[in-house]
């Protein structure tokens, strides 16, 4: 599997389907058919739309669609997606609202690096906007990173959230879904250690396998299955020509979007099915559930093979941050050393992927903080996705978390000498780096 031509055979099967997708749509709808009384020529013509459409959903990154927010004034004010730091495997992007005064909150959203895109969490970063400065990181797909970029596995991944957060200073609160909780917990305490001001001030971890083996899924299971050899010999392969990362190793997108779909099969088909039937009556659109759904879940990126295989082997099959062993850059760190960052955990109570249990282990390891800077909360009738986004988020955890931000704010130190500084000095004044540093911590693994 570890070849170009992997890569490239999946790749032209997938853009095979875009096209009898296309070409059975404009055979189906050529003028001509309409005045033959024949079904199959339309429901032809719509299931040509819905296949072309969904396998060129898969290679397309999409776009945030968040553009105006309307304020407390009544107005819609423009949102602008600016990127406050640029590297070469992910940005840290925020969310200006433009004409809108800053808001008392400053949060970091990490985002999951799992085969999706940031933008999976669009509706979490909306719902936030309303009285948040939102950030979130913007991670890459390793196909369009070059070779010469280097290697990006989950010590770099840790690293790169460290220099994000040493960014945006010690008031900052972090929001971690799924796959970063344990990374991010483990960011938080490499910072409690090297550099203790630039601490956020509270760590919230969403439905995230700090212990996967706390309680077992089917997910943590398959880790425990298959050995490393196996995993590197039937995932891995090499980015084909049509891409910037030609020969970078990476698990393929298209790979974990076909283990996503195993997973409910049936459910999926069905409403393909479904979706074929609405557009051969002509009642589909652009915008209807169906298509918003799938064109953000068929949208995947390529993750490099060393993250994926370093996640597999260290965090579900050593466990090295369950078992707070884990390394970064040489350095061992102990998550115990959180002592002044309030941490909450969040779970669904029907989460398969990550199931109760795995997530709340974290407070357990941070055996320096005191309980009163310790929750958890268990949602109940929640699956995974709905966590982090819809009813369940928006109605009844959503609130919770704000609570334990603002019952955690840490302010900055200028800003606790001289209130009358205003916010414009306090971004510069809540980034310390220790004295005589020239580098950021990834750059200086780079090097």
């Amino acid at each position: 599997m570890r070849y170009m031509m992997s890569y490239d055979l999946m790749e032209t099967a997938r853009n095979m389907n875009q096209w009898l997708g296309a070409s059975a749509q404009s055979i189906g709808s050529y003028p001509i058919f309409s005045a033959l009384p024949n079904p199959a020529l339309s429901w032809m013509a719509a299931w040509g739309e819905v296949t072309e459409r969904s396998f060129h959903r898969m290679t397309v990154k999409p776009d945030w669609g968040i553009h105006s927010f309307t304020c407390e004034d009544g107005k819609d004010h423009l949102v602008e997606v600016t990127p406050v730091v640029k590297r070469d495997f992910g940005d840290l992007i925020h969310f200006r609202v433009s004409g809108r005064k800053e808001q008392p909150r400053k949060v970091l959203i990490v985002a999951p690096m799992s085969g999706h895109y940031a933008t999976l969490l669009r509706s979490t970063v909306k719902s936030l906007l309303v009285n948040c400065e939102v950030y979130i990181t913007d991670w890459h797909n390793a196909r369009d990173i070059p070779v010469s970029a280097g290697k990006f596995d989950i010590e770099d991944y840790t690293l790169y959230l460290v220099d994000f957060m040493r960014e945006m200073g010690p008031e900052t609160h972090v929001v971690a879904v799924c796959q970063p909780a344990p990374l991010t917990l483990a960011a938080t305490a490499y910072l409690a250690e090297q550099d203790p001001k630039a601490q956020p001030s509270s760590l919230t971890l969403i439905g995230g396998p700090v212990d996967p083996d706390a309680t077992p899924t089917e997910v943590t299971d398959f880790g425990r299955r298959v050995t490393m050899g196996q995993l590197e010999e039937t995932m891995i392969q090499r980015v084909g020509f049509k891409y910037k990362g030609v020969g970078r190793k990476v698990y393929p997108g298209l790979l974990q979007l076909s283990s996503f779909m195993s997973m409910n099969m049936e459910r999926h088909a069905q409403a393909f099915s479904n979706q074929i039937q609405r557009a051969s009556r002509g009642d589909a659109s652009d915008h209807d559930h169906h298509n918003r759904f799938y064109d953000e879940y068929l949208a995947v990126m390529d993750m490099t093979a060393e993250f994926y295989l370093s996640t597999v082997d260290r965090v579900f099959k050593s466990r090295e941050i369950a078992r707070n062993e884990f390394v970064v850059d040489g350095h061992k760190v102990d998550i115990g050393a959180i002592t002044d960052v309030a941490v909450k955990t969040v779970e669904g109570a029907n989460d398969d992927i990550s199931a109760p249990g795995q997530c709340i282990a974290a407070l357990d390891l941070c055996t320096g903080l005191p309980d009163s800077k310790k929750a958890s909360h268990v949602e109940p009738g929640a699956g995974h996705y709905g966590i982090f986004a819809g009813s369940s988020w928006r109605d009844n955890i959503r609130p919770l978390v704000i609570d334990f931000m603002d019952a955690n704010t840490r302010k900055s130190t200028t800003a606790q000498a001289n209130p009358a500084a205003g916010a414009s000095t306090t971004k510069t004044q809540t980034s310390p780096k220790p004295a005589g540093q020239a580098k950021t911590p990834t750059q200086a693994r780079k090097a």
